[in-house]
């Protein structure tokens, strides 16, 4: 059995066709991570765990859950996509925040050289704002933020658009800003991210190759 649905469709750039994939998890196998991820973890404590949960409000009743709640505070659970790297891409999720004490956080990383080298957008529902983070070599270092409502128990949308030096963040289809930044410019992975004690579910990761 296939452990996702994958949902292909076409793009338009210029003359050429890009393709755009949907991942949702209505065919994964509850309690097990899905074959097309691997897990990952930036900084201190236990591995994350990452599973295939049941949730009647997901896309086709399942979503994909980060359940540690290991309280360590550095630390940020991945769960990177088993993909061709890309360097110009846009991500995009929808993901739900459970619970936490010390952080409830959902977010993507885009141009994932390896679990400490990579750019990171995140939606914090304990301090209502989105932000925009690289981490090089282990380290996290903010260049951008915004404040706006993250709602805990609610569905949201976080797209991190990547193209040249140019990185734009959006939440629940509101451009949030710009950045640019030429730390990273090599091809990377894409991958799901959350921080600290956070319970995340995440109902989808589309996936657009920009050229």
């Amino acid at each position: 059995m296939k452990a996702l649905r994958l949902v292909a469709f076409g793009v338009a750039l210029s003359t050429a066709a890009a393709v755009a994939q949907t991942i949702t998890f209505g065919e994964a196998t509850p309690g097990k991570l899905p074959q097309e991820f691997e897990i990952g973890l930036t900084g201190g404590g236990p591995p994350p765990r990452w599973e295939i949960v049941s949730d009647p409000t997901a896309v086709d009743g399942k979503a994909l859950a980060q359940l540690s709640t290991d309280q360590t505070d550095l630390r940020f659970p991945l769960a990177i996509r088993r993909s061709t790297p890309l360097a110009d891409v846009e991500a995009s999720t929808r993901f739900k925040a459970i619970s936490g004490k010390v952080d409830q956080a959902g977010g993507l990383t885009v141009r994932l050289k390896d679990q400490n080298n990579y750019y990171v957008t995140r939606a914090n529902a304990l301090e209502d704002n989105v932000r925009f983070y690289r981490v090089v070599n282990g380290r996290r270092q903010q260049l951008a933020s915004a404040n706006v409502k993250v709602a805990a128990g609610e569905w949201h949308t976080l797209t991190l658009r990547a193209e040249g030096d140019r990185f734009t963040v959006s939440f629940d289809g509101k451009q949030l800003f710009t950045h640019r930044d030429t730390t990273f410019t090599a091809p990377g992975t894409v991958a799901l991210w959350t921080k600290a004690d956070s319970v995340t579910r995440f109902e989808s990761l589309v996936v657009k190759p920009l050229r």
